[in-house]
């Protein structure tokens, strides 16, 4: 038997794109560093129909915490990943608790 998650969505969530250059520039990160992101498949994506990579508007928080964290305390690239979805996660919890 398997067991299938499913996303629940309570309304239609509307974000804008930014296109590779853009989000290089919004965020700083090196582009071989962003290429380590989409292949370790952390950071959030889609591929137009020309190979144009596009990133949500919101992912460029993430990724900037992420190269702060790893600049900070000069922690490789996964251990900054696994920080920040630490981090991520505990924030998760702290909603899901304030509204008991």
């Amino acid at each position: 038997m398997v067991n299938i998650k499913i996303k629940e969505v309570s309304q239609p969530c509307v974000t804008n794109v930014l296109s590779w250059e853009e989000f290089i520039f919004r965020t700083g990160i090196n582009p071989l560093r962003l290429s380590e992101l989409v292949e370790m498949d952390w950071i959030n994506y889609a591929v137009a129909g020309d190979n144009t990579y596009l990133f949500p508007e919101k992912e460029v928080y993430r990724v900037r915490k992420l190269l702060r964290i790893c600049r900070d305390f000069e922690l490789s690239t996964l251990a900054g990943m696994i920080i920040v979805d630490l981090l991520e996660r505990i924030e998760c919890l702290e909603r899901k608790l304030s509204q008991i």
